[in-house]
């Protein structure tokens, strides 16, 4: 009889002590951690790495222009043209991710500039550039120069008259934007200005091209690549 009061009163005292225990809280859910400003494959999936390689050549059907004015049509224009860049930053996302063009490419150009025969070269000089591309309203992109000097674009030109080499430079950001839609990169009228060669060029280039779409080439399969 003392055995059976002794083990009601143990269990009695027992579930008193369990009911003092404050309930432990049920694990707070973890928010999703924000994607980074670059993704691969879909829009706030895997993070581009740094170090990953992107590139784009132009949007199928279109062509990369130099004109001699920001309205007219005259000029150099390329049906091909490519850009490489390696990611150095890629912040989580609300932010800015940084890039280094590491070259930049144009091929099958032609020219309708009076006395012009044939377009022998067109290319750009003082690379690597810095590139930030911003998630911000309109994901805004700013290219400009690095340590090696400014902005330079360099057409060579067979004449009537001989070989004329025509240079031009960009002072300040090279400006454009990102769009997810298509995965690309458009700039529009970027003003360079003649910094040498023959007194035949044009005093001014106005540039347009539309990137895309932009790859991870580092990556299996080059995944495409998304603004967040």
């Amino acid at each position: 009889m003392r055995t059976r009061t002794w083990l009601a009163t143990s269990a009695a005292l027992a579930a008193v002590a369990l009911a003092a225990v404050p309930a432990l809280p049920a694990a707070a859910a973890q928010p999703l951690a924000d994607p980074a400003v670059l993704t691969a494959g879909s829009a706030g999936g895997s993070a581009v790495a740094v170090g990953d390689s992107l590139a784009a050549p132009l949007v199928s059907g279109t062509k990369a222009t130099f004109y001699s004015t920001a309205t007219g049509s005259t000029g150099v224009t390329c049906a091909a043209s490519q850009f490489t860049a390696t990611v150095t930053a890629n912040p989580a996302a609300p932010g800015t991710a940084s890039e280094s063009l590491t070259g930049q490419t144009f091929s099958s150009c032609t020219s309708n500039v009076t006395g012009v025969i044939s377009v022998k070269s067109l290319t750009v000089g003082n690379l690597p550039y810095q590139v930030a591309v911003a998630d911000s309203a309109g994901n805004p992109v700013a290219i400009t120069a690095g340590s090696a000097g400014a902005i330079q674009a360099t057409a060579v030109l067979n004449s009537w008259f001989g070989t004329l080499t025509c240079s031009y430079q960009l002072s300040g950001a090279f400006s454009g934007s990102a769009d997810n839609a298509a995965h690309s990169l458009t700039f529009v009228n970027e003003h360079f200005v003649k910094s040498g060669g023959s007194g035949l060029c044009p005093g001014d280039g106005y540039f347009t091209a539309h990137y895309g779409p932009v790859a991870d080439t580092s990556q299996a399969g080059s995944p495409l690549v998304y603004v967040n």
